[in-house]
């Protein structure tokens, strides 16, 4: 029973936040019709010219539909343009007899009118009809590995074409070949090697190469099997292949594949996995696949060597907008890959081959039959602030896409499509259908932002002073003239000089509180009754600050949106009795005179804080600052000697013998150090100081010893050149004295 309520309770409210969201009508300064149409879809405009009162905006004609009748808007009056849809193209879904101009999806084209912001849901039926024809193109990896199934491919044609005209009555069946690219190190690039990559015992081997595009799609199983039993095996050296190579080239080369108005499949079956998009970055490629088709005349890809892999997201974007179902045949050491793979292209299936591929036609129709039969209905790319969701057919939640599985040919199923305009937009086009079939319902949508009143254009309306037609319950007036009635005449002057006259600080005109008539603001009547005020209508007196419901807690006047307190109450609402005694410091100051006290607790200034102001823990003592005051204070000197008392008022000294700790360290003119404490006293840099009488003063220097000295040096000095000019000489008559020793010798042998 509990579970019960709270499921219809959870309904109820969110039912009911809906219908609220719908009633809601969000505005600012609406002024027009068309104006009031786009502020929201909850919007309704009231068209009766007699609806306003004299002093209203034309801002109260725009609200929700409710409110306004609720205020006298006639029923007939109200302008409130709905989303509606229109048949361009309806055919009636194919009864499965016929043979030419088969119909899967109703309707063809539509045109929406939508409502900005409101939701617009219709009908998308699909029927798969019976006999739709089917084109299947077989891509096959011809590298090494493969040579036992390409014999059984070769012979597959006819068999596959006649299960498939079993199923739809009309097939054609197309074969390509790929291996990868004939680079380093996805292929050997010796000489001999790219003409025959294959094992020297192999004799029959076809050169490297990336895609080939072999036999267009056609409905003649001999010539199948003529042209695939001409291919031969060819090889590679990495494990991965170039499939993803291929796919792009099978999806965009349409014209030579030759894929009609038909259900597309392609069949891709190998044995390996795949490289993709940053791969070839290995072989040296860095210019991106740019999913195009490059087809030579000999139906080679022609940019195998010069573009990089596609990305999974290229093939399944491309897939999907070609309508291109892929079946992946794959062997059992690769389907986990390809099972992955499948995931992120919508539309796919894994199928696993035998070891020689003897099943693959089983596989393929097994494959159609699931693809076929499991619907999923999307959109191509959307316009700019459009938005498309579905529902199931099963009638499940919506998502941005509809799905529904196990649909029988023959069998219609319907899905709800809701598109949305968030924004007012020109006529724009998308298309909706089901994926894999070429079948779409083109969808035109515009939205409505302007609004169709039954107003007769009369230029003299009396409505508008004979200066103005009445549009949509308003006055549009002739040139030269303003006003909600027109009844201001611009003369010589400038229109927008005058109107820039009722804005304040450049805001909107006359606050949106009155109507700007030839420069000056007539201001309109408040809620309660009275009259806004003021040069530009800034001011009333019903909107001050509350307390207990009371305004300015009925302890005063409201003025201007600022309370005016009575005599003994004070606060923005005039909600406290004045009194100090609650910031009462212990020095018997307010706050210690740094602050102000209201509501009886103080608001601290100047960085503050504390329940009386008594900490700043941002502030530093102002040691430096202070210097000059401290040298005149005393030691009475320094540049303030003669004006002590005037410049420095806001200490007071206490000279001391000695100081406990030092809080500042300043040298004064002389530059001797003076010692001092500072403490706090109430208010503002003001001080106690404590000054240590003696200052720490450097000495002169010691003549004496520095004459001294000097002299001692100069002597010292002249005594070592003395020595060493002495050293020099006798060195110079050593050696002249041997020198003569040496000369004489040999002469007093001879004697």
């Amino acid at each position: 029973m509990f579970q019960a309520v709270s499921v219809q309770t959870l309904l109820l409210l969110l039912f009911g936040g809906y219908a609220f969201s719908e009633e809601e009508c969000v505005k600012i300064s609406v002024t027009s019709c068309d104006a009031c149409i786009k502020s929201g879809p909850g919007c309704v405009w009231c068209q009766d010219v007699n609806f306003t009162k004299p002093g209203e905006l034309d801002t109260v004609r725009c609200d929700t539909r409710s409110a306004l009748l609720k205020r006298g808007c006639p029923e007939t009056k109200l302008i409130n343009p709905p989303s509606s849809m229109q048949f361009i193209k309806n055919k009636p879904l194919s009864d499965g007899q016929a043979k030419k101009d088969l119909v899967q999806v109703q309707p063809q084209e539509i045109t929406l009118d939508l409502r900005p912001g409101k939701p617009y849901s219709f009908d998308l039926k699909f029927k798969r009809a019976q006999g739709y024809p089917v084109d299947l193109y077989y891509l096959m990896d011809l590298s090494y590995s493969m040579n036992d199934d390409l014999k059984n491919v070769k012979t597959l044609g006819i068999e596959l074409l006649n299960r498939l005209k079993q199923i739809t009555g009309s097939a054609r069946i197309g074969f390509g070949s790929f291996v990868d690219k004939t680079l380093l190190p996805f292929t050997d690039t010796n000489e001999e090697k790219l003409k025959k990559p294959c094992p020297p015992e192999e004799s029959e081997c076809e050169p490297a190469f990336g895609y080939k595009h072999v036999l267009s799609l056609t409905d003649n199983g001999e010539q199948f099997k003529n042209m695939v039993s001409q291919q031969r095996i060819s090889g590679n050296l990495d494990a991965p292949e170039g499939s993803l190579d291929a796919i792009m080239q099978v999806v965009t080369c349409e014209n030579e594949i030759g894929w009609g108005n038909s259900t597309r499949l392609l069949v891709l079956a190998t044995d390996d996995g795949f490289h993709m998009a940053g791969d070839g970055k290995l072989a040296g490629i860095l210019e991106p696949n740019q999913e195009s088709c490059q087809l030579d005349k000999k139906n080679m890809y022609s940019k195998s060597n010069l573009w990089d892999y596609p990305s999974v997201g290229q093939i399944a974007r491309k897939l999907e907008e070609k309508n291109i179902q892929p079946i992946f045949a794959v062997t059992q050491k690769v389907a986990d890959v390809y099972r992955e793979l499948s995931k992120l292209i919508p539309k796919s299936d894994v199928g696993v081959l035998s070891g020689d591929s003897s099943n693959v036609v089983n596989l393929i129709v097994d494959a159609y039959n699931k693809l076929s039969s499991n619907i999923i209905v999307t959109h191509d790319t959307l316009p700019e602030h459009v938005s498309v969701t579905y529902t199931t057919c099963q009638g499940q939640s919506s998502s941005d896409r509809g799905i529904c599985n196990n649909v029988n040919i023959g069998q219609e199923v319907k899905f709800t499509v809701t598109v949305k305009a968030s924004k007012c937009i020109d006529l724009k086009t998308f298309t909706i259908g089901p994926l894999g079939f070429n079948e779409k319902l083109t969808v035109k949508v515009r939205t409505r932002c302007q609004c169709e009143c039954d107003n007769i254009r009369n230029n003299a309306s009396e409505h508008c002073n004979r200066q103005g037609s009445v549009v949509c319950g308003t006055c549009s007036c002739n040139p030269q003239f303003l006003g909600q009635r027109c009844e201001c005449s611009v003369g010589h002057k400038d229109e927008a000089a005058l109107k820039a006259q009722c804005r304040k600080d450049n805001g909107t005109e006359c606050e949106g509180r009155g109507d700007c008539e030839c420069g000056v603001c007539k201001c309109h009547l408040t809620e309660g009754g009275s009259s806004y005020y003021g040069p530009h209508c800034e001011c009333d007196d019903e909107h001050c600050e509350k307390y207990q419901n009371k305004l300015c807690g009925g302890n005063g006047e409201c003025k201007c949106g600022r309370c005016k307190c009575k005599d003994g109450f004070e606060g923005t609402a005039c909600q406290c009795q004045k009194s100090t005694e609650g910031c009462i410091a212990r020095t018997g100051a307010v706050c210690h005179g740094r602050g102000k006290c209201e509501c009886n607790q103080c608001v601290c200034e100047g960085g503050y804080k504390g329940l009386k102001c008594e900490t700043c823990h941002t502030c530093t003592l102002p040691c430096q600052q202070s210097g000059s005051c401290i040298e005149c204070l005393g030691f009475k000197s320094g540049p303030f000697q003669k004006n002590c008392p005037l410049s420095c008022g806001h200490l007071v000294p206490n000279i001391v013998d000695k100081l406990l700790k030092s809080d500042c360290r300043v040298k004064d003119q002389e530059g001797c150090w003076m010692s001092f404490t500072m403490k706090e006293r109430d208010g503002f840099n003001n001080y106690t100081v404590n000054i240590l009488k003696d200052r720490e003063c450097p000495e002169g220097p010691n003549v004496g010893a520095i004459v001294g000295g000097s002299l001692a040096a100069v002597a010292l000095i002249g005594l070592l050149l003395l020595l060493l000019i002495k050293g020099i000489i006798y060195a110079k008559d050593l050696k002249e004295w041997r020198k003569f020793e040496g000369a004489a010798t040999p002469s007093m042998g001879k004697k």
